[in-house]
């Protein structure tokens, strides 16, 4: 199977690369992310005017690029890589892909222009407790929804909410203050935003509900948004295994550097194979996405699972390799391994995806 990019996947790549190289600074990305508004708007607004990422798998009728699951691929890569906070796979990808399905193209087009957020509170799936009711001309929303990421910077969020029907919907809801609707920001381990919501007799408007039945939808969400954090975590784990390479060139013990001792040479040689292992994966989940929802499902399950795997094992690794400093606040390994640990349990752990890849199987 041909894994070569065409030129235009390279050029993305190497002008996406460029743009974070130069313009991504991680001490100022942490100081907003801590201190700040959480994020970084200016980079967003880059994002849109200047790379037009934002659009990247959207159509050309609401600004997008029209790109598929390899350009996606390329894009997390070099934002893991970057250790990119902002929230592209919350909005990008997993409201995108919603909203693209249920041919919401205004808001898409919004997204694409880098002039809405969206947040998506429903990464429960199938355990969906809030509840949605007709009164009227209106949808009542009922419940509560944890630690939605992004929520507090988002302009728009996307709700799923159980019926009188019983069947799973998806709401359109704006993410300002209003009577019914309660948020307690956050901030999470790897330096993200997240709100837990409480809905409580949020009253909407008919033309709120966005996909009547969106359990299929929501499915095809969930493998998409795990395809994408599977390439943000292989570009951030090259970024550690380069620098734990360099860190043992230059620190010393017994008047050598410590990458001349054939133990430790033999752990970051294991550390590189499990990068390479992850990223296989990853094309796999990659090449799969546009697959029938069996074949799709198990491509993303092992390819989650042989992520989860490595990230452990490069994380932890590098931070031995880094001795104390590994998780002190100075250096970029600390924060490196704190998404990478984050990405284990995001959109299903290890032992959840190899039970699913075993049910499918």
């Amino acid at each position: 199977m041909d894994f070569s990019f065409t030129n235009e996947q390279l050029m993305l790549r190497d002008t996406v690369a460029k743009f974070l190289s130069a313009r991504y600074d991680l001490e100022k990305s942490r100081a907003a992310a801590k201190s700040g508004a959480g994020w970084q708007p200016e980079i967003w607004r880059g994002f849109a005017d200047e790379l037009g990422i934002l659009g990247a798998t959207f159509p050309e009728s609401v600004g997008g690029l029209d790109g598929g699951p390899t350009e996606l691929m390329i894009i997390l890569e070099a934002l893991g890589n970057a250790l990119v906070i902002e929230p592209f796979v919350e909005t990008v990808v997993l409201a995108g892909g919603l909203l693209k399905r249920a041919g919401a193209e205004d808001l898409l087009g919004q997204i694409a222009a880098g002039d809405a957020v969206v947040a998506v509170a429903a990464t429960e799936w199938d355990a969906v407790m809030t509840t949605a009711r007709r009164d009227g001309d209106e949808w009542v929303l009922d419940g509560e929804k944890i630690a939605v990421i992004a929520a507090p910077i988002a302009t728009h969020l996307l709700v799923s909410a159980r019926t009188d029907a019983d069947r799973i919907a998806l709401f359109v809801v704006p993410a300002k203050s209003q009577p019914g609707l309660t948020s307690k920001p956050m901030r999470t381990i790897d330096d993200r935003t997240a709100a837990d919501l409480t809905f409580d007799g949020l009253r909407l408007p008919a033309e709120s509900l966005l996909v009547e039945d969106a359990w299929a939808s929501l499915d095809q969400a969930r493998d998409e948004a795990t395809a994408a954090i599977v390439s943000e975590a292989v570009g951030l784990m090259r970024k550690v295994l380069a620098d734990t390479v360099e860190y043992t060139k230059q620190r010393s013990q017994f008047g050598v550097p410590i990458s001349s001792f054939q133990a430790l040479q033999h752990r970051m040689v294991d550390m590189y194979m499990e990068v390479e292992q992850a990223a296989a994966a990853q094309y796999l989940a990659a090449l799969k996405l546009d697959a029938e929802p069996a074949v799709r499902a198990r491509a993303v399950s092992a390819a989650k699972a042989t992520v989860c795997r490595a990230a452990r094992f490069v994380g932890q690794n590098a931070v031995q390799l880094h001795g104390a400093m590994g998780m002190t606040e100075e250096l970029a390994i600390g924060h490196y391994f704190k998404r990478l640990t984050a990405i284990e349990y995001e959109f299903g752990s290890r032992d959840w995806h190899l039970d699913r890849y075993a049910a499918l199987t």
